[in-house]
């Protein structure tokens, strides 16, 4: 696709975001604004995705509709801290460095301390995946690297806190060693400290193309230090060649990225090609070698963004499944993220002139 092309997507795939309400609550026309009417982990990667287009378009207006989207919603009152509340706080973090709004500060530095000093922890000090609906005591998600520790790492870095960009660095560790399918090299779903075992040994498409963006969006935020960076880079590189593997003819990826019979899922695929295009900018991977697993996302992607903007086939949210089952039976609505997650991969790919 053409320079245009792809500002013609993005464009499109702008106008759906705004025009959801809620997951699977579509407006009739669009918005100016940003309708979405929840802090949560969906608008909150919807965010981030919105900012790195505006960002990387120096698009001031587009900023500033973002930031009334936060006003907006500080000003109703904020919800409950945990770990899916956090992920809008990773735009405003780096949304702060374009306005000076010193209450946003408050704000980011207040919740940044409180998820390094109070928020449960596992054994081995891994953030507990604590949602608004439960505590899930002792688990880790794979989930919430970018949900939470992309965060703590960008306000580490944005307000000059070595004790949180650790913080951020030690999550990677953690979750790398409790969620890793070392046979695979690709990731499960979760983990349990209580049983002590990966519950359905789910290998979930979405899930790992959280790991897959996470690892290289460290290295934008914050680049590792030494030993880790050299850890999360050979981490990376297992797991993308391990995705190459898995890759359906057709560019998609299943919900069970290692079951041909579950569904095939835009939003880990749209991820998945936002992260090899991270990668390959971070310098963690080569374009030669990946350049048609690339290409094979985009034209997957491409063919799924309907006429309103809407990318279609993206699995709801997901809770952690017991049984393998419990995957194939995850229906498909619009969704904030499925937007992001396209808008990510479609504006790297037109900033790298592919």
């Amino acid at each position: 696709m053409n320079h245009d092309q792809l500002s013609d997507a993005l464009s499109l795939l702008s106008t759906g975001f705004r025009s959801l309400k809620g997951i699977g609550d579509v407006e009739a026309s669009s918005s100016e604004e940003i309708l979405f009417d929840e802090w949560d982990w969906e608008v909150g990667v919807g965010l981030y995705g919105d900012f790195r287009d505006a960002e990387r378009r120096n698009d001031r207006a587009a900023l500033e509709r973002i930031a009334r989207w936060y006003d907006r919603q500080i000003e109703r009152g904020l919800p409950r801290r945990q770990v899916n509340s956090t992920a809008p706080m990773l735009a405003l973090t780096l949304l702060s460095e374009h306005f000076d709004r010193p209450d946003w500060n408050t704000i980011i530095q207040d919740w940044a301390d409180w998820i390094y000093r109070e928020m449960p922890k596992t054994e081995e000090g891994g953030y507990q995946h604590l949602v608004k609906e439960r505590n899930n005591d002792g688990e880790l998600w794979d989930d919430t690297l970018f949900m939470a520790a992309l965060f703590i790492a960008a306000a580490g870095r944005v307000f000059n806190k070595p004790e949180w960009q650790q913080d951020a660095q030690y999550q990677y560790l953690c979750h790398i060693r409790f969620l890793g399918d070392v046979t695979s090299g690709l990731f499960y779903h979760g983990w349990t400290f209580l049983g002590r075992h990966n519950f359905a040994d789910a290998v979930w498409g979405r899930g790992n193309c959280w790991l897959t963006i996470s690892i290289p969006e460290l290295y934008r935020i914050l680049k590792p230090e030494d030993v880790t960076a050299r850890y999360l880079k050979n981490v990376f590189q297992t797991q993308v060649r391990a995705l190459k593997q898995v890759q359906r003819e057709d560019g998609m990826f299943h919900t069970l990225l290692l079951d041909e019979t579950s569904p095939i899922e835009a939003s880990a695929t749209a991820g998945i090609g936002y992260g090899l295009l991270a990668g390959c900018r971070e310098g963690l991977i080569e374009m030669d070698e990946y350049r048609p697993m690339i290409d094979r996302c985009l034209s997957a992607i491409i063919s799924r963004i309907n006429e309103n903007g809407i990318l279609e086939e993206v699995s709801d949210g997901t809770a952690m499944g017991h049984s393998l089952e419990f995957y194939k039976k995850i229906g498909n609505v619009p969704t904030p993220y499925g937007q992001a997650l396209a808008s990510l991969f479609l504006s790297e790919y037109r900033a790298m002139s592919l």
